[in-house]
């Protein structure tokens, strides 16, 4: 169970080659070491992290495909070895037989940049629920090999948030307990950089959803981008976004810089709770 009382950290573990931050990290030559990424893991629940988000396909922009057997290879040994860690696990994950075959090896949340919208996604996350898995369903517009190819929006706010809306009655109808639905407004899958300001500072109208709210700005093109530099160092940007998400609701940040991330924040829950004695 995750307590949402108080904003929570997600620990990003991508054991791909090919990720856009950390890809590559937990290899040894071509092969992933599962015992490097088990190691990260265990690091980042010290650190602070609630949950761990195990993902083995890249979608960063221009990402290739991988094929079925390739990401199972990447993310179940590595599921299997942290059962009995502190934490949420998470699948970062849009294949629906990656889906089930991560919940049976003891992951407890979905998180889906396709929002469940391949063909046996949606089913797929429902008959996990009876073991008490949340489902997190994301915006994205386009394809990772595609989406940053001018993408276009009447109103990002608004659109996003009516994508997420029709994604949650998609999973309520299906099954999934709305008690068990997260949304992501997909920050930089899809998006300019205006349009990653834009949904940034309008972050309160997901509120609405009466859904907990999961911000994904660590390390990304758009800190880059602002800063006017591409090799800038992006913890401290990063940190300062996630502070911002928290500050308009988001429940949960995912982040690669969680030991930051976690300091920062015990700042925040301090303040706020000192104007709520």
């Amino acid at each position: 169970m995750l307590n949402f009382s108080n904003p929570l950290i997600m620990g990003v573990l991508n054991v791909t080659p090919d990720s856009f931050s950390d890809g590559g990290s937990y290899y040894r030559g071509q092969r992933l070491d599962v015992r490097l990424a088990v190691q990260r893991a265990e690091e980042m629940v010290l650190e602070g992290a609630a949950v761990i988000d195990i993902g083995g396909e890249s979608t960063r922009p221009g990402a290739v495909a991988v094929s079925l057997q390739e990401e199972l290879d990447r993310v179940i040994p590595v599921i299997e070895a942290v059962q009995g860690i502190p934490a949420v696990v998470s699948v970062d994950t849009s294949t629906p037989e990656v889906m089930l075959a991560a919940v049976s090896a003891g992951a407890a949340m979905i998180n889906d940049v396709r929002a469940l919208d391949r063909p046996g996604a949606l089913a797929a996350a429902s008959s996990c629920i009876e073991k008490g898995v949340y489902v997190c369903v994301m915006h994205m517009q386009g394809e990772p090999g595609s989406m940053q190819t001018a993408p276009v929006y009447e109103d990002v706010v608004t659109d996003v948030c009516k994508f997420l809306e029709g994604r949650i009655e998609a999973c309520t109808a299906a099954g999934i307990p709305l008690d068990r639905v997260i949304v992501d407004p997909g920050f930089g899958f899809g998006k300019t950089l205006a349009h990653n300001l834009q949904l940034l500072a309008g972050l309160e109208a997901f509120s609405a959803l009466d859904v907990p709210v999961l911000v994904g700005l660590s390390r990304k093109s758009m800190i880059g981008r602002l800063l006017g530099d591409a090799e800038a160092d992006r913890v401290i940007p990063s940190v300062t976004l996630a502070m911002q998400a928290v500050l308009k609701g988001a429940n949960i940040v995912r982040v690669h810089d969680v030991a930051e991330t976690a300091a920062a924040l015990a700042m925040v829950n301090a303040v706020n709770q000192a104007g709520n004695s």
